[in-house]
This record gives C-alpha cells, structure tokens and sequence, in this order.
C-alpha cells in the first residue's frame, strides 16, 4: 500500500482532496477513502497501483500544495540526515562572509553554479575560500549573530524526529563555525562540516582536509544507518543543491527542498512550496505532536 501525503502552505479544501482522488485514478491506481492528518493542511491518501505514475498525476497539480509519495509501511523514519546551508538555515554561510569583505557578488555567483551542479564542489569551494583570505576572523561571529535565521520547521523536524528515537545528523558543505551552534541549537545528534583555516586571527584563505562534499554526504548516511542497525531505505535525506545528489539517492526518502533542478530532479520526493514541518506530515506526524 502506498500512501500520497499532500501538505499545503497556506489551505487544503475539501474540493482539492477530491481533485487529487481523480488524478490518483487518471494514473490508474485505486484509492481509498482520503484522511486529514491536520485539516485544512495536511491530508493522507492511501492507494494501490503504480506510485511514480500517481507522483507524476499529482505533483504541481493544486497550487500551493507539496505531495510525497511512498510506501506507507516505511513513512516514519529512523533517521535524519540534513544539509544546512539554503535547507536548515535561510542562506549561505559563504556568500554573507564574502558580503562582509566587500565581494557577495563575485563569490555568491560561485556558489549558486556549483549548487546547480555546474562547478566541482570541492574546487569551487578553494577558489572561494582563497579570495576569503584576511577577512579577520571575529566577522564570523558577526555574521553567525546577524545573518544566521532558521529555516521555517527545522526546529520542529529535528526535535520531533529525535523524540520519537530517530537520530538526526547535520553534514554540510559549509563550516563548523556555524554548523556546530545551528546543529546545538536545533538539537541534532552530531554535526559534520568544513573547517575554515585560521592564521593570525584572520582567515587563511584554505579549507582543512578532507572536504566535506557530496561524497561525505553519502558515506555519512549509509555508515551511521549501519552503526544503528538500520537500513538506508529507513533514512530521510534533505539538500537543496547538487552536492547533496548522492546521500538523498542513498536514502529511502530523499527529499530536495526549495531545490536546483538538477537535485530536484533526482530526487524521490520535492517541498517546493511548504517549510520543512512538510517532513513531519509525510512522515504522519500531526500538529499536536510535534515538539517545538
């Protein structure tokens, strides 16, 4: 049995749980009677037949609404693993140091063709880490302090799931000068990310090694999977760029948020409308639980 989650970011009527019914059944598949999860929000409809020719039926087909497709036995995970930067957080850590030394243009240009994929993630992540280099090191305190906003649910997403016994991990492309506090802050298990390199009080203009890349991302997932017993297919995976391919492919829910289309389209499941409590209600989580 598979189950179609549809999660709206401002109303679902009746007559749009009734729209999607018929296009469960233009897809050739049986559903069944449809059932809030939080009305006028959220709304579950289960139903037999091909679940990729009902995701495609369904996916774009009411405004303002998101859909995940999967089989329900599997819907609540055992395991987080979350990109930060443009996924749990508002921005890129990168682009608003670079907005403090003068040049968000030069490497904000940088970093959004390397998300699409355009770019080696590791060598697009040197070259703007080197023209980084001077910029005293007390702007990243700066910049965590005023720049640093939370991505709509991600408290939620990581404190509900980790209540309900699921470990969350945090593995980022970005720097552990700002991923640690945000993994503290929103409660994740353990956070993996890059090291900025420090001469002198200011930035050095490297990056330590190994990078944290799209490789990492994937390794991460499957080894903590193992280490906790479970399988991947038990896992939820979140990214907005392309470096984050990999680990939501090795998942079992691999979800691209506000994403490029390169990892939109990859992936099984996308929340381009909604904020990350999206997750909660795919995994059949209501309102009244989830911890804030």
């Amino acid at each position: 049995m598979f189950i179609a989650t549809l999660i709206a970011s401002e109303r679902l009527a009746a007559g749009d749980i009734s729209a999607a019914e018929d296009r469960v059944r233009s897809a050739g598949a049986t559903p069944i009677a449809p059932v809030w999860l939080d009305e006028g929000v959220a709304c579950d409809i289960r139903f037999e037949g091909d679940s990729q020719a009902v995701r495609a039926a369904l996916e774009g087909a009411i405004g303002g609404v998101d859909v995940i497709v999967q089989v329900e036995a599997e819907r609540q995970r055992k395991m987080l693993v979350a990109d930060m930067d443009s996924t749990l957080i508002t921005i890129e850590c990168i682009d608003e140091l670079a907005d403090y030394a003068g040049i968000k243009p030069q490497i904000a240009e940088i970093t959004e063709r390397a998300m699409r994929g355009e770019l080696d993630f590791e060598g697009a992540l040197d070259a703007r880490v080197a023209l980084l280099k001077g910029l005293d090191a007390s702007v990243i305190d700066r910049c965590h302090a005023e720049r640093v906003v939370l991505m709509g649910g991600a408290r939620e997403l990581v404190r509900t799931m980790r209540a309900n016994g699921a470990d969350c991990y945090l593995v980022s492309g970005g720097f552990t000068a700002f991923a640690d506090r945000v993994a503290a802050d929103i409660g994740f298990t353990r956070a993996l990310s890059n090291v900025l390199e420090i001469a002198d009080g200011k930035l050095a203009g490297t990056v330590a090694r190994p990078i944290v890349g799209a490789a990492t991302k994937r390794e991460t997932l499957l080894a903590e999977a193992t280490a906790h017993g479970i399988t991947p297919t038990e896992c939820l995976a979140v990214g907005d760029g392309a470096n984050d391919i990999p680990m939501i492919q090795a998942a079992g829910l691999g979800v691209a948020y506000h994403a490029k289309p390169k990892t939109a389209a990859t992936a099984a499941a996308r929340i381009d409308q909604c904020d990350l409590t999206a997750l909660l209600s795919a995994q059949g989580y209501a309102r009244k639980d989830w911890v804030i």
